[in-house]
């Protein structure tokens, strides 16, 4: 690839670091991977990041990204509830509470600081 083309499709980029899946299992034997693609600007972090069928708890950071592959409902402790599919495209804030139900593995394409 050259120095301009980070993935020629973001939907197969193979993860190369696995992280937890969450702060907190709740359901089920979640598994979730990434891989950072570029940098841009002062701290800015563009990437994929997968997590498979299961309910994982967590704290999040500044982020927006959007679905590439996968079905998910994402809840926010202020009751907020955002039903994720192919073409969605969400905004975290630092320090908001999640759920992650990922009802079929979920692949975003991210950008976050």
């Amino acid at each position: 690839m050259s120095g301009r083309l980070l993935a020629a499709d973001a939907r197969t980029v193979p993860l190369d670091v696995s992280v937890p899946a969450g702060a907190e299992i709740v359901e089920g034997e979640p598994t979730a991977g990434y891989a950072a693609l570029a940098e841009v600007g002062e701290g800015a972090e563009v990437g994929v990041w997968e997590m498979t069928a299961g309910c994982a708890r967590d704290v999040e950071q500044d982020e927006v990204f959007l679905v590439l592959d996968g079905h998910a409902t994402l809840h926010f402790d202020d009751g907020e509830v955002v039903d994720l599919r192919p073409g969605a495209l969400v905004q975290l804030r630092a320090g908001e509470r999640t759920e992650w139900r990922v009802h079929e593995t979920l692949r975003k394409l991210y950008v976050s600081h």
